[in-house]
C-alpha cells in the first residue's frame, strides 16, 4: 500500500485570511499547516474546533473538519468530538481571553481528564477581536480600554494553569520562529492525551510588542532557551551559557566562568513525572531566558480511550441491542 505523503497546502482552505497584515496568527496557522503535513494525517481525518477571538477564525482556514464554536466552550466541543469520534486528530485552536476566561473551567477539566486533543493557545494579552481590552494573560499595570488607569490585578499564567491542572503536556513557541514553531506543533500532535502549546503571539494593532523583549533577533538568543529532552539546557548566540541547579533554585551561568562547567548544566528530562523543574522552567523570565519548545510530556491513560473502553466493556455483558429491547426488558402489560 503506497503511503500518501502531504504537502501544506493539502490543508489550506480556499478562504480568504482575514487577519490583519503583520499578524501573528499568520504565522501560528502557516505553522499548523507545516506540522499536520510533517504529521501525515489526512485532512479528512482532522477536526479543528474554536471558540471566539481572533484566533478562533483559524477553521476557515483549513481544509479540514471544522467547527467555530461559542465563546469560552471550545474545549467543551473539542472533548465531545473526540469522544464520539476517538480516530479524529482533534484540534482546538483558542486564545487568551477564550481560553483562560470565560472558558477557564472548560479548559482545566479537559486537561485533567486528558482528552486527547491538541490545544494551541494563542496569546497576545489582550482581547484583540474587541478591539483592546485587558485579557487574563495581562500585565499588572497596564493601559488598556477597560483600564484606563491601569490593571489592578496579576495574571494567569498558562503552564502555571495547565501544570497545576495535572497536565501531561505543555509547550511553548513564538510566532516569529516559524521553524521550532511546527516542530512544537508536531511533536503536540505526536503526544497521547491533552497537549497545550502556548504560542507567544503579536497583535499589531492593540497590543504590539508585547513579546519584543524576548521576540527581537537582536537578544532573542540570549532571553530565550529552546528546550529539548535529552539535550543539555544551554543557551546564548554561542550556546556559551546554560541553566543550573543552585540549591532549589534555577541559575543562568556562563559555561567556563566562575567555576561551572558543561557537566554541570542540567540536561533536559520533559518526559520526568514530577512536575516540579517543569514548573520552574515554565515561570523563567526576568533575569533568566523564557523556556520555549516542549517543556513537558508524559504518558498518561486518556479520556476518550478509556471511555471507549468502558462503552465495549458493557456492551459485551449487556444483551441489550435496540430500542425495543430496552423497552421490552421490564414489567409489560398488554392493552387491549
Amino acid at each position: 500500500m503506497e503511503t500518501i505523503k502531504y504537502q501544506p497546502k493539502d490543508y489550506k482552505s480556499d478562504q480568504y485570511v482575514r487577519w490583519c497584515p503583520g499578524c501573528g496568527d499568520h504565522a501560528v496557522l502557516n505553522c499548523v499547516h507545516k506540522a499536520m503535513a510533517e504529521q501525515g494525517v489526512a485532512p479528512e481525518n482532522i477536526a479543528v474546533i474554536s471558540g471566539i477571538g481572533c484566533s478562533s477564525r483559524l477553521p476557515y482556514y483549513m481544509n479540514s473538519y471544522g467547527f467555530h464554536t461559542i465563546h469560552g466552550r471550545g474545549a467543551a466541543i473539542a472533548t465531545g468530538v473526540k469522544t464520539a469520534n476517538p480516530a479524529l486528530n482533534v484540534w482546538l485552536m483558542t486564545g487568551d481571553g477564550d481560553c483562560l476566561a470565560i472558558g477557564g473551567n472548560h479548559f482545566i477539566h479537559a486537561v485533567r481528564r486528558n482528552v486527547d486533543i491538541n490545544i494551541v493557545l494563542f496569546n497576545n494579552k489582550i482581547y484583540g477581536l474587541t478591539k483592546g481590552q485587558y485579557s487574563p494573560t495581562s500585565n499588572r499595570g497596564v493601559v488598556t480600554k477597560s483600564s484606563p488607569f491601569g490593571t489592578v490585578e496579576d495574571p494567569f499564567i498558562p503552564a502555571e494553569l495547565a501544570l497545576g491542572a495535572r497536565g501531561n503536556f505543555f509547550a511553548r513557541a513564538i510566532d516569529v520562529d516559524l521553524k521550532n514553531t511546527t516542530e512544537v506543533l508536531a511533536a503536540s500532535s505526536r503526544h497521547k492525551g491533552t497537549s497545550v502549546v502556548e504560542v507567544l503571539v503579536n497583535c499589531v494593532i492593540f497590543n504590539d510588542g508585547i513579546h519584543k523583549q524576548i521576540t527581537d533577533k537582536e537578544y532573542r538568543s540570549e532571553r530565550t532557551i529552546f528546550l529539548r529532552h535529552g539535550e543539555k539546557m544551554r543557551f546564548g548566540k554561542e550556546n556559551e551559557k546554560g541553566l543550573v541547579l543552585d540549591g532549589l533554585k534555577l541559575k543562568a551561568v556562563t559555561i567556563g566562568q566562575d567555576g561551572y562547567t558543561l557537566d554541570d548544566v542540567l540536561v533536559h528530562n520533559a518526559q520526568s513525572p514530577d512536575t516540579t523543574l517543569h514548573l520552574m522552567l515554565s515561570l523563567m523570565g526576568g533575569d533568566m531566558p523564557v523556556a520555549l519548545g516542549v517543556i513537558r510530556d508524559v504518558e498518561a491513560p486518556t479520556y476518550d480511550e478509556a471511555v471507549e473502553q468502558q462503552i465495549a466493556s458493557v456492551r459485551a455483558k449487556n444483551p441489550i441491542r435496540k430500542l425495543r429491547d430496552l423497552l421490552m426488558k421490564g414489567e409489560i402489560w398488554e392493552v387491549k
